[in-house]
């Protein structure tokens, strides 16, 4: 193990040094488009859509931070600026491709989401407050990340489990401080190769949920800890000019399909999900993303598995293939997976995952989220006390409750939700999320049988760089005491938390 961290931090280096060394020179390309001037024609000679920045509701005066001789004023210049100042147009940037169907903020991005990929045909427009401070808003090599903390109160005393990313009940949590060092492909031109990187340092109580085995691991399945280290997602980019854009993703990276992602900030709310709790979190291998037209999109890569390093000995060559589909209007989005397809033998987090995403606005304030799979494992060892020698199960990866006599069995789960989010302004969006999972067999959350949520939230953001998000949310389990470690078939929950971005 060792030597595997070893060669990881011998790549870090590398990849940090290539970064910074080579930036500059791609920066500089003649034929690139500047897209924070407004560009209108791209360097192929196609024309390309004028929306809104992403940023440009932030009235922070260029001149003003950079006459200011310290860092730290700098910094806190941004930030005041961001809270106090009023919304004002800014300049237009380019956009290739179909019109952003949401408006961000109140919303967490503008666009429908998808895994195993940065944003194909769009410019990076946001402007971090670190950069901004460091005078470098210009760089494509971004340096940035957040700190969320969360508290909350609820009716279960052990653990609010199965409800993830806020399972410790009634205490002040800090969930996620998340150090981001990145550069993104110039995928808005179709004229040249460009690439990139991203490297993020996870710590905080979430990092239970997206640990991958082989990745630093025994904080979690040795030693259980509350908080702990992930290195989260280490990937290199490569973009290609085919077709409407090619981009080829390797390292580890967050699972593909579905509404929700691990990342704070990306999220409608601080809890998540059911449907996202029992899936899978993340990825290492490639995946290559290739936008066909406007409309159509297909991706095709290759993992060691879910959340195992390919050093582990429950690695396997796994399958992930995608296609997604937008209505020329991009009022309609749908995302189908299969993700992690192998053998489906039983090993540490080896489910077979079909899932599809539907996504919809209705109009300017309202638009709705639905996603819904199944997924499935064979051969999982049956932990029911129903037979004589029982296997034991991996530590980390749950057994199945089988009919008795079975030595292993064949374990199943369904699970669906939706997301209706309605915009009030700018800076303000409100909610409700439902949602069922059919764990048949117990084998994601430790106890079988069919589980429903429902949840009330919102988010006020201030400026650009903080949310505030509360939520109330009410959890049911149908066939046996499913929350509170087994004592109670309902559970309460309200909690609100602070994302403060850097």
């Amino acid at each position: 193990m060792n030597s595997c961290w070893i060669g990881w931090a011998i790549c870090l280096g590398l990849t940090l040094w290539f970064g910074c060394e080579h930036a500059r020179a791609q920066d500089k390309i003649a034929d690139r488009p500047d897209t924070g001037r407004g560009t209108v024609v791209l360097a192929s000679g196609e024309e390309a859509l004028l929306v809104p920045s992403p940023t440009s509701t932030t009235a922070t005066s260029r001149n003003s931070l950079e006459q200011t001789t310290s860092l730290w004023r700098r910094l806190s210049s941004f930030y005041i600026a961001d809270w106090t100042s009023s919304p004002v147009a800014d300049a237009p940037v380019a956009r290739r491709g179909l019109d952003a169907p949401l408006e961000s903020p109140p919303f967490p991005s503008s666009d429908w989401a998808y895994g195993g990929a940065t944003a194909i045909g769009l410019p990076d427009g946001n402007v971090y407050p670190t950069m901004a401070a460091l005078k470098q808003e210009n760089s494509r090599t971004a340096l940035y990340g957040w700190i969320e903390a969360s508290a909350n109160a609820t009716t279960s005393g052990d653990t609010n489990y199965p409800l993830t990313y806020g399972f410790v009940p009634n205490r002040l949590v800090m969930n996620q401080a998340v150090l981001t060092f990145e550069r993104q492909p110039d995928t808005l031109q179709r004229s040249h190769f460009d690439w990139g990187f991203h490297l993020s340092a996870f710590f905080g109580a979430d990092y239970r949920y997206t640990i991958a085995k082989g990745y630093g691991s025994s904080l979690l399945l040795e030693d259980n800890r509350q908080y702990g280290f992930d290195p989260l997602w280490e990937s290199l980019d490569l973009y290609l000019p085919v077709k409407e854009g090619l981009v080829i993703r390797i390292g580890r990276f967050p699972a593909l399909p579905g509404i929700e992602t691990q990342l704070a900030p990306s999220n409608y709310t601080i809890s998540h999900s059911l449907v996202f709790s029992a899936a899978p979190s993340t990825e290492t291998g490639a995946i290559a993303t290739l936008k066909l037209t406007p409309q159509w999109m297909v991706q095709l890569g290759i993992s060691a598995g879910h959340d195992v390093a390919p050093w582990t000995e429950d690695r396997k060559p796994s399958a992930i293939a995608c296609v997604d589909y937008s209505t020329s209007t991009n009022h309609d989005n749908l995302y189908l997976c299969a993700s992690g397809i192998n053998d489906g033998k039983y090993a540490y987090n080896n489910v077979q995952q079909y899932d599809v995403t539907w996504n919809h606005r209705f109009n300017a304030s309202w638009n709705t989220s639905t996603e819904a799979w199944g997924m499935y494992e064979r051969d999982v060892p049956n932990v029911a006390h129903n037979v004589a020698r029982p296997m034991l199960p991996e530590t980390g990866a749950n057994g199945a409750f089988c009919a008795p006599g079975q030595l292993t069995c064949f374990a199943p789960e369904y699970a669906a939700m939706n997301y209706l989010n309605r915009k009030v302004n700018s800076k303000l969006f409100i909610g409700m999320r439902s949602g069922l999972l059919n764990d048949k067999k117990g084998q994601r959350t430790g106890i079988a049988g069919k589980y429903t949520e429902n949840t009330l939230y919102a988010t006020k953001t201030f400026g650009t760089t903080v949310m505030l998000r509360p939520e109330l949310r009410f959890d049911h389990s149908w066939d046996r005491p499913g929350y509170n470690g087994g004592k109670a078939r309902n559970q309460l929950f309200f909690g609100v938390d602070l994302v403060y971005k850097f």
